[in-house]
């Protein structure tokens, strides 16, 4: 089952996807948890280290993945399930460039990876932030990003089986509810 989650920040996304890899993942095959977030203050490091200490015991092998998402198909068992959190940080990374510019075709490059991950990867979550919910007028290059997100986001939701949105807490199933509440 591929299944996107999405919601606002700090609202249980990640802990909510966790639980929904293990279920997916019942014991067949290897267990990944694919990290995308490149940590660029404290404040970075403490929300891995947060997570990383969540999913300590489940038995998840972490593959740092920031970029060229399509790149774990080298690198794990595509019969194994996955955890990929997350494609806000993944379209960050291949955006906004380390040397200071950034490249406004990279949703393209992030929805094409993505795509082909789907076509070889049965079992994997998907996790993503919704950020379009806010009234703020925001500068061209953030609106940007809003704009490269929601594309990939909404390219996810089309693909995957099961699309969630977990807000507050709460989850609230927009398409495949049947589908997640026979696999809990």
């Amino acid at each position: 089952m591929q299944i996107f989650i999405s919601g606002g920040c700090k609202n249980g996304k990640s802990a909510h996807a966790e639980r929904v890899a293990i279920q997916l993942h019942k014991n067949s095959g290897p267990l990944y948890y694919i990290a995308t977030m490149t940590p660029t203050d404290y404040e970075d490091e403490k929300r891995i280290a947060r997570h990383q200490n969540e999913r300590a015991g489940a038995n998840f092998t972490t593959i740092e993945q920031p970029r060229n998402i399509e790149g774990i198909l080298e690198k794990c068992d595509t019969s194994g399930s996955f955890l990929l959190d997350s494609l806000t940080a993944l379209l960050a990374n291949e955006m906004f460039l380390i040397c200071g510019s950034f490249d406004k075709n990279a949703h393209k490059r992030v929805a094409t990876g993505l795509e082909a991950i789907l076509t070889h990867i049965e079992n994997i979550v998907i996790v993503s932030d919704y950020i379009y919910s806010d009234a703020v007028l925001y500068d061209p290059l953030t609106e940007l990003y809003r704009k490269s997100l929601a594309h990939v986001d909404r390219l996810m939701a089309a693909h995957c089986d099961v699309v969630l949105e977990v807000t507050y807490g709460q989850i609230i199933a927009h398409k495949g509810g049947k589908d997640y509440d026979a696999m809990a």
